[in-house]
């Protein structure tokens, strides 16, 4: 019989190990999809995912956009199920990224997509999924067996795999990446990290924020409070939330900012002023280096890639999400109503 989280702590743990055995083993499967996408002609990037694999999906709209100038969307699966639209997709890429590879909407649209002209590729944890067959080029996780259903290895893996994906294509070194294992397991096991849960454990309602490449890793740390602890999380780039949201943010309201050390990070100091002027109660998960005033602060290792640092990032944010669920007597490993594949169409 296991306890509480105990899935969801040792995935969590397993995170430096994972995530060293992709960079020595990468090679032999990013070397064939790589050449191929450097002999296509490409237009335009479309990225599929859901839930967790949505937000590693906006990660890697980011580097497509910044690395490689392309235009790069997030698919709307019904377009392609409920309303059977098939476009023209000659001169695109697109890119399926899912732990299971068994949704069956993408597993229908990338079919589609490949049909109307799409060179499709897809990144998943499980071999020989309907995802892997639909798909012309595939990208295997290789994050492991994950059997708590708050997924957490497989976001960091999914992360890692596709800036080796995107820097590969844009024929740009890959050993900014030696780095990560390290960052991650200097992220793992703060103590700072339980003292956010502890003021946090009655909270029902909070706010993460964050811009450019952290962005992705607010709206996970959303995601995971809300599917392990049953609050209210609400996500905002640090743009849209002083475009309206920010009304809503007072005392009473925690504000978690994912601030990293560089262009997102200066972009942050707007957002950080507002929340100061409101006596928002702020918890700052940043390096050192990021100067800000907040209650409570996590820090994250010095001397990240900003481009790689969301992989660390969202480590303690786990980690809070596992503690806080626990602290509230509730199951992070089993989420009331959640199975570990969800089958959406």
């Amino acid at each position: 019989m296991t306890t509480p989280g105990q899935l969801m702590r040792a995935e969590i743990a397993e995170q430096p190990t994972v995530l060293a055995n992709v960079l020595a083993s990468y090679g032999a499967h990013l070397a064939p999809v790589v050449a191929r996408l450097r002999s296509h002609d490409t237009r335009a990037v479309l990225l599929v995912a859901r839930g967790t694999s949505d937000h590693a999906a906006l990660y890697a709209k980011y580097l497509l956009e910044t690395r490689l100038g392309l235009p790069v969307g997030l698919v709307s699966t019904s377009t392609y199920t409920a309303y059977d639209t098939r476009p023209a997709l000659d001169g695109v890429v697109w890119i399926a990224v899912s732990q299971s590879g068994g949704s069956p909407d993408l597993v229908e649209s990338t079919e589609k997509a490949r049909a109307a002209g799409a060179l499709t590729i897809a990144l998943t944890n499980a071999d020989g999924s309907p995802l892997e067959e639909a798909a012309e080029l595939r990208l295997p996780m290789l994050a492991g067996v994950e059997r708590s259903v708050a997924a957490t290895k497989t976001y960091t893996t999914s992360l890692l795999w596709l800036w080796l994906l995107v820097e590969g294509w844009a024929q740009r070194p890959l050993d900014a990446a030696a780095g990560v294992p390290d960052w991650v397991a200097a992220s793992l096991d703060r103590p700072e990290v339980a003292d956010v849960a502890s003021r946090y454990r009655f909270v029902e309602r909070l706010v993460t924020t964050s811009r450019g490449f952290a962005y992705p890793t607010a709206r996970e740390a959303a995601l995971k409070l809300m599917e392990t602890c049953y609050l209210s999380a609400h996500a905002f780039s640090g743009a849209d939330l002083l475009h309206g949201p920010l009304a809503m943010v007072d005392e009473d309201r925690p504000v978690v900012v994912i601030c990293p050390d560089g262009r997102g990070g200066a972009a942050l100091e707007p957002v950080l002023e507002q929340l100061h002027a409101r006596s928002a109660d702020v918890c700052l998960v940043a390096p050192s280096e990021v100067r800000g005033s907040a209650a409570l602060r996590i820090p994250l290792p010095s001397g990240m890639v900003e481009e790689l640092a969301p992989i660390a990032q969202i480590v303690p944010l786990q980690q809070l999400a596992l503690q806080l669920a626990v602290s509230r007597h509730h199951d992070p490993d089993h989420p009331r109503g959640l199975q570990k594949v969800t089958r959406t169409t």
